[in-house]
């Protein structure tokens, strides 16, 4: 019986030992049922590189789903018609056949994405075949579809699957015994263009400049695992210079200000490139000119949303930095995230981090280190308390 109940203490402790997360408060407000907080460089530089540690707890300790925002998205529509004019209609062969030609013709292509009818008859559906032409003379098929009016319900449109650039187009239909006709036909282009904008914040960070080998290098803190966009030297200094960063991009920055004209360029794009240390430096050429005198630096980073549902009134945490294996966790509400991005989300703030090793003193062993040390101690201790009883 004892050792039975030695071994949940130490899987107890060992649990214990990697347990201990960083947090940040979450005050819930607002009446919309979804909420969102944005993610800080100090979580960032604490969590997981692909964010997969986080968690968001509610008042009562359970999990809160949640998933990743990383900006919006905004749709333009364009619609353009292009009326056709009716130039024959004939039978053959059983076939009813009726010619279009656009009402205008163009010097450039004409490009379609769909043939629209109005009809005034009622009560019909018709299979239709499509061909196109540019000369009236050579006709290609296009695609098979149909046309109905039945019991208020209608389709009057023919999609094409690819758009179309002729300038003729012709319908054949099997039989027309209801004499059906139309009054109106136009070629329509139309199309949504998607365009995406992600979250882009600033921050002026802690740095140092070092001058070494006719180079001048500003190391950056505080970087960690952020995406960076891109990084803005400010310097009252004229100069025109060679400078890099991360991965080796580089580019030609510079302040100049010559005949009453000022030109400037002093930021460095960095494409999304992740600082993985603490650090991150910048390197400036000199050559055998004098360094330039930095007076500051300004980072913009990409930032990510934490969109989930929340309780006003209520208090929630998010937890990280505890479990650098950790797999990220996968939720219902990441499957709807476009229908949730549809409605309105009440921005929530984020407070100030608890972070550990923010908190320690630089001259004392850090307190988080000491607490994993003591309780792997008791672990391995209970451990070899039980090899030696099982010995008996």
């Amino acid at each position: 019986m004892r050792k039975n109940n030695v071994l949940p203490l130490v899987l107890l402790a060992f649990s214990a030992a990697f347990a201990f997360a960083d947090s940040a408060r979450i005050s819930i407000s607002g009446e919309n049922r979804y909420k969102s907080v944005r993610l800080t460089p100090q979580i960032y530089n604490a969590a997981n590189s692909s964010l997969s540690d986080l968690l968001i707890k509610d008042a009562d300790g359970e999990n809160v789903p949640y998933f990743v925002n990383t900006g919006t998205q905004t749709t333009q529509a364009s619609r353009e018609t292009f009326p056709l004019t009716p130039i024959n209609s004939y039978v053959m062969d059983d076939y009813f056949f009726f010619d279009y030609r656009l009402a205008a013709m163009r010097s450039g292509d004409t490009i379609a994405t769909s043939l629209e009818f109005s009809t005034r008859n009622t009560g019909f559906a018709k299979a239709v075949d499509v061909y196109g032409s540019y000369d009236n003379v050579y006709w290609e098929f296009v695609q098979s579809d149909s046309l109905y009016v039945v019991e208020g319900k209608s389709k009057l449109a023919i999609d094409f699957r690819h758009p179309q650039k002729y300038t003729h187009y012709r319908l054949r239909l099997s039989n027309n015994l209801e004499r059906i006709s139309f009054y109106g036909i136009y070629l329509v282009y139309s199309v949504e263009m998607v365009e995406e904008s992600y979250f882009v914040e600033s921050i002026i960070p802690e740095f140092a400049v070092e001058e070494k080998d006719k180079t001048t290098n500003i190391i950056i803190e505080g970087l960690k695992n952020l995406r960076l966009c891109d990084i803005t030297i400010h310097t009252d200094s004229m100069f025109i210079r060679t400078t890099r960063a991360l991965g080796g991009i580089q580019k030609e920055l510079y302040h100049l200000s010559i005949n009453d004209t000022s030109y400037t360029d002093t930021t460095l794009p960095l494409n999304r490139k992740i600082s993985s240390g603490e650090t991150c430096t910048v390197t400036i050429a000199n050559g055998d000119d004098k360094p330039i005198h930095i007076t500051g630096v300004t980072v913009r980073y990409y930032a990510d949303d934490l969109v989930f549902e929340g309780k006003a009134g209520e208090v929630y945490t998010l937890e990280f930095s505890a479990d650098p294996a950790k797999k990220a966790p996968v939720y219902d509400i990441g499957r709807y995230r476009n229908e949730i991005l549809k409605g309105t989300i009440d921005r929530l703030a984020l407070g100030e981090p608890y972070i550990t090793a923010a908190e320690e003193s630089p001259r004392t062993f850090p307190a988080k280190i000491v607490f994993n040390i003591v309780i792997i101690a008791i672990s391995l201790l209970l451990g070899l308390v039980i090899i030696l009883k099982l010995k008996k």
